[in-house]
This record gives structure tokens, sequence and C-alpha cells, in this order.
């Protein structure tokens, strides 16, 4: 059995989800087939939850009737038959209704009405399946899909359930569900966070034992660059689990950075695939060989940089135990830390209590802090295999101010800070120091 996950964009609109069921009936192995919701409708789900927290019940009720009526059309396009276009219209106006009155009652329904962008997506793909003539089986993720009590999917009860579930049906061997929503320790309905999609069919590779997991995006695998900053950046074959991790963590937008890790766990390899250029090979991740050289580059943006500074540092054991207790109590993750014999420089990338934060650490030492900051991250092997690859990236850096390194940490990571107004010639400069160049060599 494989598990393929589609996208808000895959499934944005009439046309892509065709493309979608094409690729889907393409393949002849079981497959279950993860969808995200249609591309906007989250967005919208959001803001419906926050004109009903501000309690703006009119713009609640004109958003959800547009909503509505972009789904008629998306219907209207997508269905060919009388029959399956009343049937997916009476399910949407169903829906909605059900919608509006979750909208109307109390604030406490958001997850409920967030929930519901999947929830329609995989009903309208199942019809669009059973108009085709392909026999395939809708099944609800709020059957298996569960977390615990500290927010974390129950993996022992995710593979029970999900075996129960796919027992239920013994003539299909293609079953469609949700990604992103589940149900938490109190039963309630939940979520896996944004970008929770690729999670969900990661865990759902890992409670089947999957063959493969395949994420199906809008372009052509994992770039060694950001294509968004950079010009002939190309599309990486293959990767190792612990790089795409770096990656994925760093900025890469195509992968969810948690979804690597049911997978890793249970040796899954998960193949990157663009949904509009499905013939492109895309990028492989797998327990593979490490490149002894950099593999890809990513920039995370949104950054905070910290320093403390304290001369009683000096020879003091408990000095960062004080500072990692302020960012704990505030529940405020630390990227990247730098020290030296008076100072501690940290990154975070959640400036929500950062006043708070910056008073306690002013107890400890004087502080300093930076805004509108970016990390670059390489990843490839930089063990001791990997001979003066820190050297080539310093010196491809060497007119951009560098505000932090991190090496060291991790093999298959060098992390490296800057201000965002520099993070695009950052990334350009080591794209052609060790990418273009090295190519240039080679030939």
């Amino acid at each position: 059995m494989i598990v393929l996950k589609f996208g808000g964009t895959s499934v944005g609109n009439a046309e892509n989800i065709k493309k979608v069921a094409t690729i889907v009936n393409d393949s002849k192995e079981a497959k279950i087939v993860v969808l995200s919701a249609v591309s906007g409708t989250t967005n919208t789900l959001i803001q419906i939850n926050n004109y009903i927290y501000t309690d703006q019940k009119d713009k609640v009720n004109n958003i959800i009737d547009e909503l509505q009526q972009s789904y008629h059309q998306l219907i209207d396009e997508l269905f060919c038959s009388d029959f399956y276009q009343l049937k997916a219209l009476t399910f949407i106006n169903n829906q909605f209704d059900k919608l509006r009155g979750h909208a109307n009652n109390t604030p406490n329904n958001e997850k409920i009405i967030l929930a519901q962008g999947e929830i329609i997506a995989t009903h309208l793909f199942q019809f669009y399946q059973a108009e085709l003539g392909h026999q395939s089986s809708l099944i609800s993720a709020l059957d298996f899909m569960s977390i615990d009590v500290n927010d974390e999917p129950d993996t022992n009860a995710i593979k029970t359930k999900l075996a129960v579930t796919l027992s239920k049906d013994n003539k299909s061997d293609t079953f469609i569900t949700q990604g992103f929503i589940c149900l938490n320790n109190k039963g309630e309905i939940d979520n896996l966070k944004r970008g929770g999609s690729d999670y969900s069919a990661s865990l759902i590779g890992a409670a089947v034992g999957a063959k493969e997991i395949q994420i199906w995006t809008d372009i052509d695998g994992m770039h060694n660059n950001d294509p968004r900053f950079v010009e002939n950046t190309f599309s990486l074959d293959e990767i190792s689990f612990d790089e795409a991790a770096e990656l994925a963590y760093f900025g890469a937008k195509i992968l969810h950075p948690q979804s690597i890790i049911p997978a890793q766990k249970n040796n899954i390899p998960v193949l990157l695939k663009n949904t509009f250029n499905p013939k492109q090979k895309g990028t492989i991740i797998k327990n593979c060989s490490e490149t002894e050289n950099v593999r890809a580059i990513a920039a995370k943006d949104g950054i905070v940089a910290i320093k403390i500074k304290s001369y009683r540092m000096l020879m003091a054991y408990g000095f960062l135990k004080n500072i990692f207790e302020v960012f704990e109590k505030y529940q405020t993750a630390i990227d990247m830390i730098t020290t030296s014999e008076i100072a501690v420089s940290l990154t975070i990338d959640n400036p929500k209590h950062l006043n708070k934060i910056i008073e306690e650490l002013n107890l400890i030492g004087k502080v300093e802090h930076d805004t509108e900051m970016s990390i670059v991250c390489l990843a490839g092997n930089f063990s001791q295999s990997g001979k003066g690859i820190s050297a080539s990236v310093i010196n491809c850096l060497k007119d951009i101010p560098i505000r932090m390194i991190s090496y060291g940490g991790s093999n298959f990571n060098m992390s490296l800070l800057v201000a965002t107004n520099d993070k695009a010639k950052a990334l350009n400069l080591l794209n052609e120091g060790l990418f273009v160049n090295n190519k240039l060599q080679e030939v």
C-alpha cells in the first residue's frame, strides 16, 4: 500500500481536481489518498473565526455566503452529470447550513469550523470518483487520527483504529481521507496545526507500513536552493531523511518539518512530486548516503537574535540553565545558540513573549536583540569526510555580515544568521560558489 497526499493547490479548482484523480487512478496499487482543503478555504475559515471572536456577525454571514458560492461554481465546473451535480450541491448546502450553525453559536467551535475545509474536499473528490466509475471509499480521519494530552499524535491508537477502519471495507483498494484534522484526548475535533496534512500522510503511512509516501505539491521536488530568490536552481533526485529534516525546519516550504519523523522512524521513503508535472522524477527522501558536500540550501525568516552578556558567566555553572528556564517558562523554542566566555547568543522564531523574555533575561545580564533576521541553513555532509566545506561556505559570504554561525551540532547542518535584507544576496552567492562554479569545474 502507498499513501498519496495532495495539498490545497493540487485540489484548488475543478481542473486541478481532475489532474489529481488521473494520478490517483493511474496507480494500480492499493492506496490511501490524503487531501487538504481546497486552496484558500482554510484562510477563509480562519477569517470567519476572527470575525466570530470580534462579534461581527454580518461579516461572518457574508463571507460564508461567498465561500458557499465559490463551491457552487467548483461543482458546476467539476461534474458533468446532473445526478452528481445535485448530489454534490445537496452535500455542500447541508454542510454550509451546519457551518452557519457553528458560526452563530459559541466561539468554542473554532476547530470544528477549521475542519470543514478538509471534510468538504474529500467528499467532493469521492463524488467525482464515483462519477468517473472508479471504486473508492471515503474514510473519516476523525475515526482514527488522534492526539494525546500533549497534542502529540497517539501513534498506537492511530495504528489500531486505522486497521479497524480499513478492515470494514474489503471491496475497495482506494481510500480517501482528510489531512490536518483529528480528535484530541477529550474526543473533540482538533487539528495537527498548519501544514499538518503532510504530517497526517506520514502518520498514516507509518500506521499501515506503507511501501512509499508520496507528497504531491506544485513544484518538481525539493530544490537545491530557494527558486523564489535564486535563478537556475535544480530539483534533487534524492536526499537523506536527516538532510531533508534540517531543510524543512529551516525554511524549505515543500514539506512540513514534522512529517519526516514517522517516515524516518519506520524507514518509509517519501517521494515529493509535482501534481502539474507528474512525469517529472521528483525527489526521493530515504536512508541514503549523504553527499560529501552541501546538498541544498534553505532560509527561514522572522528570526529574532538575542544576546545575553554577563561577566558573572565566567566560570559559573548554572548560567545556561537560568537562561533556558526563561524560554521554557514562556514556551518559546530556541533555533540557534552560540556561546563565549561572557556571552550567549541565540535565536527564536516566535516573538509572542519577546518583551517578557527580555525583561527576565535582564535580571541575568545585559540583553541586546535584533529583529528582521534570517537563518540560512545548508544541509549536507559536514562530518570529517567533508573537509573544506565550511571554509568554502564562509568564503562565499565574505561580503555579507554574518551575525551568528551554528556548526558542529549536527553532521548534516550548518546555519548562518544574516539580516533579512541580505538573505537573497546570501542565497545567490552560496548558489554560485557551491553549485554553479563546482559544476563548471566538473565540466
